[in-house]
């Protein structure tokens, strides 16, 4: 349970209105800078003279800082990808380094130990 001393209450100022909120004290600051982010933008588009009216502003602001969001989760997913391919290549150029010997000894004192004790009836890697 939360006490009442872990909210913060603040006041934040998006195109000359102030608005109250309460959040946790931790996520205060963040809070702060996502309230000056859509500001801007906010302000970005209102000065534009493209689009009138507070609503349409908003509506506007939030559609581009999606996209702005789904453009960086892509990115994210991209670069996990090529993380991904360059260790599985360092793997593989590692293995062929090692040589067939080396990658069953260094195979087998890292992983088979975990596979035996997991399961009591191959305990004994001997027999």
């Amino acid at each position: 349970m939360s006490g009442a001393g872990t909210f913060a209450h603040v006041t934040i100022r998006i195109l000359e209105k102030e608005y109250n909120v309460a959040c946790p004290v931790e996520e205060k600051p963040s809070l702060l800078a996502s309230a000056e982010l859509l500001n801007g933008k906010m302000k970005e588009i209102r000065d534009s003279g493209k689009v009138v009216g507070l609503d349409r502003v908003a509506v506007m602001a939030a559609l581009n800082l999606a996209n702005e969001l789904i453009r960086a989760q892509g990115q994210d997913e991209e670069l996990k990808n090529i993380v991904g391919l360059r260790i599985r290549a360092m793997r593989e150029h590692l293995d062929s380094a090692l040589g067939p010997a080396k990658q069953l000894s260094l195979y087998s004192s890292l992983v088979l130990p975990a596979v035996y004790d997991a399961d009591e009836s191959l305990s004994d890697p001997k027999s």
